[in-house]
């Protein structure tokens, strides 16, 4: 097959086009772009359908598993693609990663120094044995928690959004976050500093800002309407108050 890939302005990337096998997915595409280019590896690219001038359609962006087949137009075996350059591109996993190490490493440097210092008082053993109890509790329930968010997904890593079911994920919409919050209140019950109930506050914040979004997304994507499911009615993140 032919591909022929334009700016938006129209002027065409690759002279005479780009050759593929009749099998090749976006990815390919995106690869063999990489290849001939030289800077425009993978995910500095966006590339969608063209749309007739003064269409007020929004143009078709090609998900990078999918086969070409599926975006040509009758039987026509050559395709017209628009590429548009991203930029350079922080890999959101790297990104991730690293927001994570400085705000984790951050505040256990932080509950470290109340802890170990001398006039730290511990709390009773009884109080350090229920407080991490019900942390450990509550990371074995993380833990399940994102076992099932994760079989959710198709074996190719496709599968679009769908309605968690099964656990706490039946009563709350995110309980995976509930799970984590309740944790980190395990883990001060048994410690019992400033920092630590800083972090949780934090985290509990900024998690229930995530689950708010999320909780609204699948009530608004599952609306019951043209065959679709309906979101069932749930808590968000922190029953019986949120």
């Amino acid at each position: 097959m032919k591909v022929t890939v334009v700016t938006r302005s129209g002027k065409e990337l690759f002279k005479g086009g780009l050759e593929l096998s009749d099998s090749a997915t976006v990815a390919d595409l995106q690869e063999e772009i990489h290849k001939r280019s030289k800077k425009f590896y993978p995910s500095r690219q966006r590339l969608t359908l063209p749309v007739q001038p003064g269409s007020k359609e929004k143009a078709v962006v090609l998900t990078s598993k999918k086969s070409l087949k599926d975006y040509y137009s009758g039987n026509s075996n050559n395709l017209t693609v628009v590429f548009k350059d991203l930029g350079p591109q922080v890999e959101y996993r790297t990104l991730f990663f690293f927001e994570n190490c400085a705000y984790y490493w951050s505040f256990a440097a932080l509950m470290s120094y109340y802890v170990n210092h001398p006039l730290y008082t511990p709390v009773s053993d009884l109080q350090m044995k229920i407080g991490f109890g019900f942390g450990i509790i509550n990371q074995i329930a993380n833990f399940y928690c994102h076992i099932l968010l994760r079989n959710l997904r198709s074996p190719d890593g496709s599968g679009g959004y769908q309605i968690p079911r099964g656990f706490l994920f039946n009563i709350v919409t995110c309980a995976n976050y509930t799970t984590e919050i309740y944790q980190w209140l395990g883990f001060n019950i048994a410690t019992q500093t400033v920092a630590g109930y800083l972090f949780a506050v934090v985290a509990a914040s900024i998690m229930t800002n995530w689950a708010l979004v999320k909780h609204r997304r699948l009530k608004k994507l599952f609306d019951g309407k043209d065959g679709r499911p309906k979101y069932p009615r749930r808590w968000v993140i922190l029953p019986p108050f949120l």
